[in-house]
């Protein structure tokens, strides 16, 4: 039987048309899911490829950082010349070179002079004077100031400062020494004299008292360098390489003293006589931080003492030059002395550094080390024909224990 169709206004028509749409509705939503589904599988792929790929990068870089190493090394091999220069240090002294050398003090005694003479040889101008038996010093052992009296004190110093097996005019000398230093180092100001270590100079009490040693200090009693009625500053040190220094040259500030100039001292020999040293540019550098400005390329020397000991330098940079105290180059290099001449090693040999001081010896004085590389040293002068005994002398102080292990190295 024939039925008529809806009409499109009836409300079956619309209902029919709701439902198709939402079921295409659902479809569209279905699609859109299946395809954030395949969208998620290809990012996990990618991410699984990626995984995959890393350890192929990592091996590729450590592969061509391997081959850039041995390219340096190759490099490196075939130009040492240019990529490790040495700097070479040929010096002499061991010390600040001011006042005596106990070094040249043993020389002197072991050709026959007195302590009165060896004395008045390091301490220009001076005389010996006595102080009272009753005199005390003090002295800051520890945290601790002890008050002694003087002739206990300097036994307890002498076989510090020097071997007791050295000939007694040596100790002799070192003795009036250590018992003018402890007057007039004045270290800790108005609370205590001196220290009882290298700040001043070394005391261990009757560690140090040997029979030889205590017949030095008996034989002086009392004694001590003066300078125009006065105790002078009687600084010691352990070598000087052939030649001592003026005191102005040495301690940073420190006025002209008259009795603390330089002299020539034929008879100093010992381990610090002379020595030499080599580092290379970037063991320099790395000493000198602060000093190099860029890459570093050497040291030239601007003016020199009495003797050979730097009194300033350049520190020679890629980027420019920065002005240096000998004294600090001897601390940052770890050099015995100031006393140095500086030279460059490479391949190609060596050749010594600028040396704008033009430096010549005092007339009749002719120091051994010149330069790392000059041939057969001149030979040392003279010392007087004759001991001139029974002349008294002045004093200085220094620092090692085979030769001065402390003592008068503080600077005034």
């Amino acid at each position: 039987m024939w039925m008529p169709t809806a009409s499109p206004t009836s409300p079956s028509y619309h209902r029919r048309t709701l439902a198709l749409h939402r079921r295409t509705l659902a479809l569209h939503r279905r699609t859109l899911a299946l395809h954030r589904r395949t969208l998620a599988l290809h990012r996990r792929t990618l991410a699984l490829h990626r995984r995959t790929l890393a350890p192929h990068r990592r091996t590729l870089a450590t592969a061509l950082a391997a081959a850039l190493l041995a390219v340096t090394a190759l490099a490196a091999d075939a130009v040492p010349a240019a990529a490790a220069p040495t700097l070479v240090i040929a010096g002499a002294g061991w010390g600040h070179g001011v006042g005596m050398s106990q070094e040249g003090a043993l020389g002197y005694a072991e050709h026959g002079y007195t302590y009165q003479a060896i004395l008045a040889h390091y301490y220009t101008g001076t005389a010996l004077e006595k102080v009272s038996p009753r005199t005390k010093v003090t002295v800051l052992i520890g945290a601790k100031v002890h008050t002694l009296p003087l002739e206990t004190y300097v036994r307890g110093v002498v076989g510090a400062e020097m071997p007791s097996s050295w000939p007694l005019a040596a100790l002799e000398a070192q003795a009036v020494a250590s018992r003018t230093y402890a007057l007039t180092d004045h270290a800790g100001g108005a609370r205590f004299d001196v220290y009882a270590d290298t700040r001043s100079q070394v005391y261990l009490g009757a560690r140090a008292h040997t029979a030889q040693t205590n017949t030095a200090v008996a034989a002086t009693a009392g004694e001590v360098v003066s300078y125009a009625g006065r105790p002078a500053i009687t600084y010691f040190f352990a070598s000087s390489g052939g030649m001592t220094e003026s005191a102005q040259n040495a301690f940073a500030g420190a006025a002209p003293q008259p009795w603390l100039r330089g002299v020539p001292d034929p008879f100093d020999q010992g381990e610090g006589h002379r020595w030499r040293l080599t580092m290379s540019f970037t063991a320099a550098a790395a000493r000198l931080r602060g000093l190099v400005k860029g890459a570093f390329r050497g040291i030239e020397v601007l003016r020199r003492g009495y003797s050979p000991r730097i009194i300033s330098a350049c520190v020679l940079g890629s980027h420019g030059n920065t002005t240096v105290s000998g004294v600090e180059l001897e601390e940052r290099l770890g050099l015995d002395d100031t006393w140095a001449y500086f030279s460059v090693r490479t391949a190609h040999g060596t050749v010594a550094e600028p040396d704008l001081s033009h430096y010549t010896a005092p007339t009749g004085v002719a120091p051994e080390v010149t330069s790392p590389e000059t041939g057969t040293p001149p030979a040392e002068p003279a010392p007087p024909a004759t001991p001139p005994a029974g002349v008294e002398g002045g004093t200085t102080a220094g620092s090692t224990p085979t030769a001065g292990e402390g003592g008068g190295t503080t600077p005034p």
